[in-house]
């Protein structure tokens, strides 16, 4: 695996790659990697012929200071998973060599309905954020293939509506988004759980569990009353619920009433022991 750190010089390889007719698999990170983050360069090696991840940790993408301090750093023991993963390159630059200037540009990303709502509306500027690093690396790597991990479900509709955004430059670009990898317990794997004991770990799975639950006990009809009985499980069990929600997986609307055909993603966010930790989960499939 080659590391690079300048810009210059992953871009002068990545061109000779070109050259020599190979596509270019790309799978942006924030490090502390874990099994989920290894699928996504799995999952490259199978479209691509060079895969390339970054490691960043991006300050623009957190409206508390006090998350982005926390958030765990991991570089050597993940630059020897990648290296152990079969990654091709790593691409590990600093704040300065993605943002030159100290600081983005100012620009706003017409992101609509999909900044309003759940992370959007917990997180304000948190998407902003995403699109102004995720479009900087994709102008950096300009890969065929970008694999990004579906417990981020409204991050790969957000990511899918920047690269229509950038038009001509997000145009040959292909989306995959893989699936979600869990612990044993069920638990979503995230570079967050570090930050909780083992106690909390074991605990955390009760997210998975009630989203199974609201696949199970899913009717037409009104949701609001599923939606709190579920809000208030994860409350009774030390949990802060942020959002327990059902929308069109497609959109991200917010579904209130359901005609038990529209296709339904499950949301939750909570926190735990001061940790915010996200899981959804596809609980009904439109018929066609």
């Amino acid at each position: 695996m080659i590391l690079f750190k300048k810009i210059t010089d992953l871009r002068n390889w990545l061109e000779s790659q070109r050259k020599n007719g190979k596509s270019i698999g790309f799978v942006p990170t924030m490090g502390a990697l874990h099994q989920g983050h290894l699928s996504l360069i799995e999952t490259s090696k199978q479209k691509a012929e060079v895969t390339v991840c970054s490691i960043f940790v991006n300050p623009t993408q957190f409206n508390d200071p006090a998350d982005f301090s926390k958030y765990p750093v991991t570089i050597e023991k993940d630059i020897e998973l990648l290296a152990a993963a079969g990654s091709t390159a790593l691409f590990l630059p600093d704040v300065p060599e993605i943002y030159p200037n100290g600081r983005p540009e100012s620009k706003k990303y017409e992101l609509g309905y999909l900044e309003t709502v759940l992370d959007g509306s917990s997180r304000p500027g948190h998407f902003q954020g995403v699109c102004t690093v995720v479009e900087r690396l994709l102008e950096i790597v300009a890969p065929d293939h970008l694999m990004l991990g579906q417990k981020d479900y409204q991050q790969c509709l957000v990511i899918t509506r920047l690269l229509a955004l950038m038009g001509n430059a997000g145009n040959g670009i292909q989306i995959h988004i893989c699936p979600t990898l869990r612990e044993e317990n069920g638990l979503a794997m995230s570079s967050r759980n570090m930050r909780l004991n083992e106690a909390d770990r074991e605990k955390a799975a009760l997210i998975h569990q009630s989203l199974l639950q609201i696949r199970e006990e899913l009717q037409p009809g009104e949701l609001a009353p599923l939606k709190h009985k579920i809000s208030g499980l994860l409350s009774s069990d030390g949990f802060q619920p942020d959002y327990v929600e059902l929308a069109n997986a497609k959109t991200l609307a917010l579904v209130e009433v359901w005609d038990g055909k529209e296709e339904l993603v499950a949301l939750i966010a909570a926190f735990l022991s001061g940790v915010r930790l996200i899981d959804n989960m596809l609980v009904h499939k439109a018929t066609e």
